[in-house]
């Protein structure tokens, strides 16, 4: 099979000839492995098996210069970020707004983004690979910017048509970005991919009243969105959040991503066993307790236990237990856990 087939029919529910690989990784573990192994983006993706590729729409909007001394970057809804990564928020704009404000607020435009490059980028891979593309859309996240997450929650019971307006705005912007996307692809992407991290350590960072009330119609309009153009739906999700994916089955997600075994409610033998059917579950291979703190033989032995769980009858995508390797993972521990997913992976022919 090649890695497309292989991960469609994964995503069929069916059993391929070997278990997907995923590799997601920070920029700065992938120019450390890169250093390590002497290899060029595409030759360490070959390195380590992975079955997908991604393609990104390109910024090409006005240009605004950051207005704080601190501030390390600017989301694009204008939030001023400062800090380690991704940084915090330095300022939260509609905290006190009206839903006049709402409306009247400087919402970005998605012609800003230039999708003349999507599909030669995605074709440019022979069709040999599962390509992801479509926009992010955090727009859990960029809520919590824009209104401060205390102030959020209380708004979702104090203000709840002013949260619809701002969850509303934001997601016209995504979905519309998305759509031209799509259509410059002209059938190239396979997999609409988003990201909306809705759990802790110990459980949602909302329940399933909340979510289903604030969430899950923004989240069913951006599936909507991709199986409209024939596409499979892929969700990033941190934490724990197993009481929200019955609701995000129902709203007809394909695959969730990325699975942290440690994390409450979050077993992997009870997900498979209890939604298995519905869902493709991508990850799940433990990336702190044991790529980080493990040896190459003990992430051997762990990959080993989560494909005996996970594998069985296809739907599952094996990688991470986050999207983003962290620079102090050992290189070795990764290469490890790859090559033993090729090893332990294979299904049985027939």
């Amino acid at each position: 099979m090649t890695p497309r087939e292989r991960v469609l029919t994964a995503f069929a529910h069916e059993q391929p000839d070997r278990v997907p690989r995923w590799c997601g990784a920070s920029a700065e573990f992938w120019a450390k492995a890169k250093r390590d192994l002497a290899l060029d983006d595409e030759a360490l993706r070959v390195r380590v098996g992975d079955d997908f590729r991604r393609v990104h729409a390109q910024y090409a909007g006005p240009a605004f210069p950051l207005r704080r001394a601190e501030a390390t970057c600017r989301t694009i809804f204008g939030i001023e970020r400062a800090g380690l990564g991704y940084g915090q928020p330095l300022e939260h704009p509609l905290a006190g707004a009206t839903i006049r404000q709402v409306h009247d607020y400087p919402w970005p435009d998605p012609a800003w983004m230039d999708v003349s490059k999507i599909r030669g980028q995605a074709l440019s891979f022979g069709r040999q690979y599962a390509i992801l593309g479509g926009d992010w859309s955090p727009f859990w996240h960029d809520a919590i910017d824009l209104l401060g997450m205390e102030n959020l929650y209380m708004k979702m019971y104090d203000e709840p048509r002013l949260v619809d307006a701002v969850m509303g705005h934001m997601v016209d912007y995504y979905a519309a970005v998305s759509e031209r996307v799509f259509d410059a692809a002209g059938g190239a992407i396979d997999i609409f991919f988003i990201g909306n991290d809705l759990g802790s350590q110990t459980g949602p960072l909302l329940g399933p009243g909340l979510f289903g009330r604030f969430i899950l119609p923004h989240l069913r309009r951006l599936i909507d969105l991709g199986h409209a153009y024939g596409l499979k739906v892929q969700l990033h999700c941190c934490g724990g959040f197993r009481p929200l994916i019955p609701a995000l089955i129902d709203a007809g997600l394909d695959a969730l991503h990325a699975v942290q075994p440690c994390c409450a409610g979050m077993d992997l033998r009870a997900l498979k066993a209890d939604f298995g059917e519905s869902l493709v579950f991508n990850g799940a291979i433990d990336s702190h307790h044991v790529l980080i703190d493990g040896t190459p033989q003990s992430v051997r032995r762990d990959v080993r236990k989560v494909l005996e769980v996970m594998m069985p009858g296809g739907g599952y995508v094996a990688g991470a237990s986050h999207d983003t390797i962290l620079e102090e993972t050992p290189t070795e521990n990764v290469l490890a856990m790859f090559d033993a997913i090729g090893e332990f992976g294979r299904y049985q022919a027939g």
